[in-house]
């Protein structure tokens, strides 16, 4: 986009939001929109497209900080006349109603209307309007100030495979520019609903200045076994009644081989235990197993075990819910 832009065109018209609305409802609002209008959502829709690059332009301004109060500042400016291109109303584009003339300089601008960055807190004038205008004694001949590109977001589902070891994959993102295609390394061990980073494959930058950054939210697929905490793999391993209160080495799988793993004694329900170095690899370190014992009741008991289990009930002794007073 150019400059002049700035002036010409009505950014909060395109995402149809007010001119306070706050940076959370242009956001959200930026998002919905480029849902509904997105290229992979309405293929061959002209339309569409144009207004999808429409509102990923006013996005790539009013979701900066920076770009909207420039932006707002050009358009106070172009209400009170000026038009970033033919100058003042009354003759001030280099000459005056008297016959002479006179060039102005970015800095003379920024004096005039007291809004010189450092001044009242605004936006530098000699930025915004500078390289506008040729010629003329003290003329503009600036060239925009270097501006970094937006942070663009995107999304994948990944197996859980691909998540514990990692992956490079083809990525389609969408700018004010069109869709392109960006390989990106997901890093090993990423947990579902995480994001990374992507240095330099968001927004181009303004000026010469580098491009944003790409931010990808992640969503794992479930594995019928296993899950993620950090760098810990997780599973729930089933134990017998008797295996939890005398005692037992039971095999737990990992992601390689199994290991083995000793109950101890009198184990309660959803008691966990730890295998050391059996988790996650990634750049920070080795995770852990971590595995939570799940006691399971006989459903069907032969007459002969239920025999047993009353002889034992017999011989307990203690109440268990002593404590509830009831």
């Amino acid at each position: 986009m150019s400059q002049k832009d700035y002036f010409e065109k009505d950014y909060y018209a395109a995402l149809g939001v007010a001119k306070d609305a706050s940076a959370a409802d242009i956001k959200r609002t930026y998002r919905k929109l480029a849902g509904d209008l997105h290229p992979d959502k309405n293929p061959g829709d002209a339309e569409a497209e144009r207004r999808f690059k429409e509102v990923s332009e006013a996005y790539g301004v009013l979701g900066d900080a920076e770009k909207r109060a420039e932006y707002d500042e050009a358009q106070r400016l172009a209400a009170s006349g000026f038009s970033g291109s033919g100058g003042f109303p009354g003759g001030f584009g280099g000459g005056h109603p008297g016959g002479y003339s006179q060039g102005f300089s970015a800095e003379d601008l920024s004096d005039i209307f007291g809004r010189s960055r450092g001044g009242a807190g605004g936006p530098d004038l000699s930025d915004l309007l500078g390289g506008m205008f040729g010629g003329g004694g003290g003329g503009f001949n600036q060239q925009p100030r270097p501006t970094k590109g937006a942070d663009a977001e995107a999304s994948v589902s990944l197996s859980f495979d691909d998540a514990v070891s990692g992956v490079s994959l083809p990525l389609r993102t969408a700018g004010p520019n069109g869709t392109r295609t960006v390989t990106v390394n997901v890093p090993a061990g990423i947990n579902d609903g995480q994001r990374f980073r992507v240095k330099g494959k968001g927004q181009p930058g303004s000026g010469g200045g580098p491009a944003g950054d790409l931010l990808v939210r992640v969503s794992v697929e479930k594995h019928p076994i296993f899950g993620l905490d950090g760098n810990n793999l997780t599973v729930t391993v089933p134990v017998t009644y008797a295996e939890a209160v005398l005692g037992a080495k039971v095999k737990v799988p990992t992601l390689d081989k199994p290991v083995t793993l000793r109950v101890p004694p009198g184990t309660q329900n959803g008691r966990k235990l730890r295998g050391r170095g059996k988790g996650i690899t990634t750049k920070k370190g080795t995770g852990d197993l971590i595995v939570t014992l799940e006691i399971v009741v006989p459903q069907n008991l032969s007459a002969d075990a239920e025999e047993a289990l009353k002889k034992y009930a017999e011989l307990q002794s203690g109440d268990p819910r002593e404590h509830l007073g009831v």
